[in-house]
């Protein structure tokens, strides 16, 4: 089983609402619990045999930020932008290198907003609009959920 896999089927549990999924094969054996159950019960494991890599584990955060429920009448026009995936927010490539984005910049389609970290893979996060970002709705360094909002962009 493959990371892209692996991504694939926690991503299914988030959206299923299903509280845990077990998988096991020969190789790999994986339990995920979703964000629905206890804090202290979210998490991956991975058993692997002997001769392979040590068993691999992922806490998820105990509390997630909630995604706004109703935008104000002045958001209403804005466009969300979302995390792809799941994993640790960035907004720039270190801390010594300047922000790919601030609040007021024009951006075009293909800009990259900020990179998401998920298993010590950078993936830089491009905008799939044209417009001025409104507001950054994630602190630097934050984890963040698959599909939670990261930017709010003014597309006119």
């Amino acid at each position: 089983m493959n990371k892209k896999e692996i991504e694939e089927l926690i991503k299914f549990v988030s959206k299923s609402g299903v509280s845990e999924v077990s998988l096991e094969t020969e190789e790999i054996k994986i339990t995920i619990k979703n964000a629905n159950a206890r804090p202290a019960d979210q998490y991956i494991t991975m058993a692997q045999p002997a001769l392979m890599a040590p068993a691999l584990a992922y806490q998820a955060p105990a509390e997630v930020a909630p995604a706004p429920t109703a935008p104000a009448n002045n958001e209403a026009n804005f466009i969300t932008i979302k995390s792809p995936m799941i994993g640790t927010f960035y907004r720039s490539l270190s801390p010594d290198k300047p922000l790919f984005v601030n609040v007021g910049d024009e951006i075009k389609v293909g800009k990259v907003l900020c990179i998401i970290e998920a298993m010590k893979l950078f993936n830089e996060i491009e905008s799939e609009v044209s417009g001025k970002i409104v507001k950054i709705l994630v602190d630097n360094s934050s984890p963040v959920e698959y599909d939670q909002p990261l930017f709010l962009v003014d597309p006119s």
